[in-house]
Formats: structure tokens, sequence, C-alpha cells
């Protein structure tokens, strides 16, 4: 059964543009997906399935993998944002020159706009000003498993309930299961930051530390989410749901998490570029901590573990160290 009846573009053809492509169009949506990258687009459409990001899944009926993005913006309104963070605002000039009058968005790119003064919603209003009713779409989600329709439970939030509720209708099924939040801020940091203590939880793993260590890391590492989250303008409650500590619990717990993966090759001793070049897609997380450090330093926000992963990833602090300046910290209580 159609749920929007509406043509829905979802740019991005990564693992999780794919996946969420496939649950729409498994809904009965129509569904157009888009990628920069002409070459994979011709090899969509030439296999019906994403044999690079989800080898096994093969396309449902109505899904058809687009090259032309400009002709697609010019004859719909429902867009699903899915690309690499930094990489938002080149689809945004696009959509600038649409003649649509009024876009529907959905942002399921879990990170923070480049340069750290916007979220992500933000970046597509300064784009679009008017033109744009937007949600966001976070929560504990692995493509993997979203596109072979085991069960997951997400939040998509809109400061528009109407808005939320749409886009819920257009996802929602008996396997992949949305609740609306209006709390668009809290949604956001805690899909973005999590990235960060995932990288965090694999350093920790990958060098022995065990299972208390990474239990503390989880949970101190929810604090920071909180601190930076609330600083920003979210809702503490948010942080205890599906997109905060739900999605945080996921991504450094399982080694389908690119982060978490990164974290583990680094306390193995490979370069940054080595690991990133083995892991062969997009680490939000790299990213994600430098703005994370600009955020906490604007707002006078003490986020231990993120500076950590800062100094690994970028002032090149070996992991074993990182680990033990968290532990050396000075006793405190637990606020």
């Amino acid at each position: 059964m159609v749920k929007s009846g509406n043509p829905i573009l979802v740019a991005g053809a990564g693992s999780w543009g794919t996946a969420l492509a496939i649950v729409l169009a498994r809904n009965g949506n129509p569904v157009y997906l888009w990628d920069i990258d002409t070459d994979h687009i011709k090899q969509l459409q030439q296999n019906k399935s994403n044999k690079t990001y989800l080898p096994g899944n093969a396309f449902p009926e109505g899904l058809v993998p687009v090259s032309d993005l400009t002709e697609k913006l010019e004859k719909l309104n429902d867009v699903i944002i899915a690309v690499p963070c930094s990489s938002l605002e080149c689809v945004l000039k696009q959509m600038v020159s649409s003649p649509v009058n009024k876009f529907n968005i959905c942002l399921a790119c879990k990170g923070l706009a480049s340069g750290g003064q916007l979220l992500n919603h933000q970046v597509v209003n300064e784009y679009l000003h008017g033109r744009a009713s937007t949600a966001v779409l976070s929560g504990p989600s692995f493509a993997a498993e979203v596109a072979r329709g085991l069960p997951t439970a997400v939040t998509i939030a809109s400061s528009d309930q109407t808005t939320a509720e749409y886009f819920a209708a257009c996802f929602h099924n008996e396997v992949f299961r949305i609740y609306t939040h209006n709390d668009v801020i809290g949604v956001q940091v805690g899909g973005a930051v999590k990235n960060v203590m995932a990288i965090a939880a694999g350093i920790a793993d990958g060098l022995g530390f065990g299972a208390n260590t990474r239990a503390a890391l989880i949970t101190r590492g929810l604090a920071e989410i909180m601190r930076l989250g609330v600083a920003l303008g979210g809702k503490p409650e948010t942080f205890m749901g599906l997109a905060g500590l739900g999605d945080l619990v996921l991504t450094c717990t399982d080694d389908q998490s690119r982060n978490r993966r990164l974290g583990l090759l680094l306390a193995k001793g490979k370069s940054l570029d080595a690991a990133l070049q083995e892991i062969a897609q997009t680490v939000e997380g790299v990213r994600t901590v430098n703005d994370v450090i600009k955020l906490s330093t604007a707002h006078q926000i003490e986020m231990p573990i993120s500076t950590q992963v800062y100094n690994v990833l970028n002032k090149n602090l070996p992991p074993v160290a990182a680990v033990q300046a968290l532990l050396a910290r000075d006793p405190k209580p637990e606020l």
C-alpha cells in the first residue's frame, strides 16, 4: 500500500540511504535513489541491488536508481537526505535552484554540519529558508539489518508534528517502528556524538581493557552527550531514548559500527589513514569529533572522552595513552 502517495527521493546510495530506500519501497512508496557517484548508480541499475554496500538485498519494485538529481528535484517534494554530513550542503545547493515551492525533508545523516556552528536542520534553514519542513531520523539502526527486514525502532523528530507524522507514515511498518519526537536538537546531537564515543569504545576494547571499561565509557559518554545536547537546547530526557542511549549502546558494542571498527584498528597500531582505507566507507566520528571539540569549547563544557579521541585522531596520541589519561583523572562526584 502506498503510504504517502507521492514519489520520494533518497539522496545518498550508501548502505544507510539504500536501506531506507528499501524500507520506503517495501511500503509501497515510489522511490528514486540518487548518488553523486554515477558509476555506482549504473551498477545499482544493472544489478537491481547494492552489491557494494548491501549485498544480498534485491531492490523491491518501485525503487529506481537515478543519476540526475536536478531533474528529480524539479518534480517532487519529498526528500530523504542520507549523504555524509560533509556532502549535505552540496545537495542543498541544488535544491535552492529548484522551482518547487516547498520541500518535505527528512535528514538521515548522523553527524554535525561542517564547521560545527550549525546543526543539520539549521543548515537546511540557511539554504532554503521557509521552503522546507524538516525532520530528522535517528536511532539504533544498522543498515544491513534494516535492509534484511530485522525488527528496528528509530525516532523521527521535527518541530512540526505534522511533518514528523508524515515521514513516520512513510517509513513505519511491522518491522521498522517509528517513534515521533519534537526535540530536533537532542535527536541530532545524540546521533552525532555517539560516533565519537564508539571510536573510544573500539579503542578500549581493542586494547583489551574489558567489559568494565566499556560500560564505564558508555555511561560517561552518555553524560558528555547530554551535557552538550542540553547546552545546545536539547531536552535531557531525549538522551535516555532511542536516539540517545539506544544508539550509543548499539554503536559502541557491535562491530557493524564503522566508528567502533576504526577504534579497534587504531588500537592494533594502524594509522588513521590505513584504518579508514580498510573500512572504505565514511566514518562520521572522525570529522564529528572536531566539531564537538569546537562546540564544547565555545560552551565551556567538559568532554574528556571526546577530547582524548580528538587527541588520538589529530595529535598522534597513542591510543593506550588516551585511555590511561582518562583513567588517571582525579576523583569527582558523579553528577
